[in-house]
Order: structure tokens, then sequence, then C-alpha cells
């Protein structure tokens, strides 16, 4: 039990099977950076309060810099009995300085340590999401500059509605996106409080620096209860959540794609990179991406879903359940992570299709609501316009035709304010015009929009 940190206490060896049920190294290595910056910013704090001298120090640092350099090189063994990436690393560290790497440990557990460390990759990885999401909002204001004057039918129930301009349509996402990054923003506060220092849950008893860490680490506050700090995991499940709002508005939008790229739609051109085709059907352009991206958002409240099931009931303070916390966190962000790269891909790389988006604009009647409200502006009551309309909606079907083609015998005889003024409401262009409201689809919002979505992402 020589290779283990807590084998004094043991008289035999760990069976074969509870070291490989126990083990983490698998898929927790990937917190190495993150474990060697803690360890360093600790034992620098060791040295300033004088546990250990400023030359010991150094060969620790020198130590773990080295151990890192040599995992990111994929130069360093792993082995199963030493459990976890930390375990790992501190042995290393011992192996090359013999004692004074036994000192990296003082005032510190792995409890502490693990959850330091997580904070650490969690908020790179944060980081990293935002940057994505940026991007890809980069994307959606360049299509929504290049689609600038096209109108497209609005949806509600996936059934034609109103009239709107293809730009109104890419700064919904952008706006959607938005809200995602406060979110990250948000929850990226609430994680930024150092844990390091709590020990194993009550604190320690030795004259320890915990701000000095803070300020080390780029913390902004530090962490005010130990016994909260090792069973806490709610920046996790917080991420996890801002990740499963990224995961759904990402499928959404993939699922409307994925329609409007079929023959029946005809909306948007995919570029040919980024889809696949059949292997038995040679015609076959398939929006495989999409439909990637549409179902790999599963796997991402999968992931918030395993976590909230992880902590229920857990009692305080650390508890070995907490292990299985990383590989669910480690895939969510994996996922929305390549998820967004290739969204943005997808972006820059489609055009909607104008051409068969106009031929067919003036079905369904988007002008429909633009009527009533020109009856409203008449002193009409809005439910006698809305059965008015209805009725000539109606009328126009049955002749095959739009609201534009019934004559002026036709409209006064719904209604006498219904007179010859009443044409210039009526098709998409008109409807689009007469929209007025803040955030409406009106053109000169749209145009405010627009400028000012280019300059908050420095595209102006």
């Amino acid at each position: 039990m020589a290779d283990k940190p807590w084998g004094g206490r043991f008289g035999e060896a760990t069976d074969r099977r509870v070291e490989e049920f126990t083990e983490s190294i698998s898929f927790d290595r990937r917190l190495f950076e993150h474990d060697v910056r803690g360890s360093i910013a600790h034992a620098q704090m060791l040295a300033k309060v004088g546990l250990i001298t400023d030359d010991e120090c150094r060969q620790i640092a020198r130590g773990l810099t080295e151990i890192r350099d040599e995992i990111a090189a994929g130069t360093f063994p792993f082995v199963l009995e030493r459990e976890d990436i930390h375990m790992h690393i501190e042995a290393a560290l011992i192996d090359r300085i013999g004692d004074v790497g036994r000192k990296l440990h003082t005032a510190r557990s792995r409890n502490d340590q693990v959850v330091t460390d997580v904070k650490l990759w969690t908020r790179d990885a944060l980081d990293q999401v935002d940057a994505r999401l940026k991007a890809l909002q980069v994307s959606l204001v360049n299509a929504a500059a290049r689609h600038e004057g096209m109108i497209l039918p609005g949806y509600t129930h996936m059934q034609r509605a109103q009239p709107v301009l293809a730009t109104h349509y890419f700064l919904a996402y952008v706006e959607k996106y938005e809200r995602d990054r406060s979110r990250l923003a948000d929850c990226r506060k609430r994680l930024n409080v150092l844990p390091l220092g709590a020990a194993a849950l009550a604190g320690t008893t030795l004259p320890i620096d915990r701000q000095h860490v803070a300020d080390n680490l780029k913390f902004d506050d530090v962490a005010r209860n130990s016994l909260d700090v090792s069973s806490d995991r709610d920046f996790l499940i917080e991420s996890l959540f801002v990740l499963t709002m990224i995961a759904e508005h990402l499928a959404g939008w993939a699922e409307e794609w994925v329609i409007w790229s079929t023959q029946e739609f005809s909306f948007v051109a995919l570029p040919d990179k980024l889809c696949t085709g059949s292997s038995i059907m040679p015609q076959k352009k398939n929006p495989d991406v999409l439909e990637l991206i549409r179902g790999r958002s599963a796997r991402v409240i999968g992931s918030l879903t395993t976590l909230l099931v992880l902590v229920k009931g857990l009692p305080l303070a650390y508890n070995r359940d907490l292990q299985e916390d990383k590989e669910p966190l480690f895939s969510a962000f994996d996922t929305v992570d390549s998820c967004l790269d290739l969204a943005a891909l997808l972006v820059d790389g489609a055009s909607l299709r104008g051409d068969r988006i106009s031929a067919r604009i003036d079905e369904g009647y988007l002008d429909a609501t633009t009527l009533m409200e020109y009856l409203i502006k008449q002193g009409v009551p809005q439910r006698t316009g809305h059965e008015i309309v209805g009725h000539l909606v109606g009328l126009a079907e049955k002749r095959g035709g739009r609201l534009a083609d019934l004559s002026e015998d036709d409209f006064r005889a719904a209604h006498p304010k219904l007179d010859g003024a009443v044409k210039q409401s009526l098709g998409v262009v008109n409807a689009v015009n007469a929209f007025q409201s803040y955030g409406s689809t009106a053109p000169a919002q749209v145009a405010k929009q627009l400028a000012d979505w280019k300059t908050r992402l420095g595209l102006a």
C-alpha cells in the first residue's frame, strides 16, 4: 500500500476489481493543466506563510511544470493503481524531488483540490463556449446583412402567419444566443469562488492565506463555508443547464433548416462540404450535420439529468458519488463546442433561396393581419375586424386567389370602411412596410437592430 497516499491505515492491498471500479484517470486526466496550475498556486501560498521554504516552492513548481509538459506531450505514464490525475501528479512529483514533494499536500485535501481543478476547467470551458457563441452571432449578423430586403413567410404552428424580413429572422437567433451568453456570464460569476483551503470539510489548523491563492488563480472571492465546499456541484449543474439551453436553441434552428432544405420548402441551400449523400440513392444530399446537431442535444440534456440525479439526496460533505460528475461535464461541453463550431460554418456557407421563396410568398394570406389592423385604424373593434377579414380570406380562398385579387365591391360589401385605399395595405411588401412597433419586422426597426448588432459584435 506504499503507493497509496491513504495506505497507512490499511493492512492489505486493494482488490484489482476495486482498482478498476474506482479509477477515474481514464477520463479526469484532462484536468492535468488545471491541477498543476492550482498546485503551483497552493505551493506559492505555502511558501508565503512559511509552511515551506522558497527553495522548496521552486522545486515543486519546477517539478510540476515538467510533469505538465510530459502529459501534454503524451510521454507521461498512467497506471490504474494511482486512481486519478491528482494522485498521478503528486506521486510523480515525489518520485522526482523526494520528501519536498510530500509537502505539497499540506493544508489541502483531494476534496477541495478536485473541486478547485474542476472549477478552473469549467471556467475555461465557459469562456470557450462564449467565444463560440459570439462567432455564431457574427455569422448570423453577416447572414442578416447578406439577405437584406428579402421577405420570408413567418410561421406559427408551422402554418404561414405574417411576412418578416430575412434580416429580422437571422437577428432572432442572435438574440437567443445573446441570452445564452448572458447566462454563461452569470454562471461564471457564481462559479468564480475559490474552494481551495477548505481541506476535507472543516478547514485547517495551519496558518494559510486563501486570498493569496484566490488572487493568484484569478478567483473573485473565497468560499466562506468549508463544509459547503467539497459537496458543492451547483456550479456544474448551472453550467450544464446553460449548455442545455444552447443545445435546445441549436436543435430548434437545425430542425427548421432541415425542413427548409427539403424540396417541398426549398428555402435554404446548404454547402456541399457540410452535407453527405446516400450509399444507394445517387441523387441524395442529406443535411446530416443539422440532424446530428439536433440529435446531440439529447446528450446534453442527458448530462444535465445525470448531474441532477447524482446530487439528489447526498448528505454533507464529500461523497464518492461526486466522482461521477466529470464524464457528463466533459461530454456536454465537448458536444456543445463542436455543434457551435459547425453551426457557424453552416450559417456562413448557406444561403436563402430568394427566387423559390418569392415565387410563393403571396401564398397563405400573410397580409390578413395587416388588413385587420387597417380596419382598427378606421375605428373598427379588433374582434369585429378579425371576423370581417376572416370572411374575406374565406372568399379569396374559395376563388383561389389572394386578398389583393378581391374587387372593391367585395371589400365594400364586407365593411364600408374598406374603400379603395385598402389596396395599399395588401401584399407582403405593403404588409412589411406597415409595421411600426419597436422590435418588429418594420424595415427601419430591423435596419437599426442590424446596425446595433454590428457595433456590439465589432463588425461596424
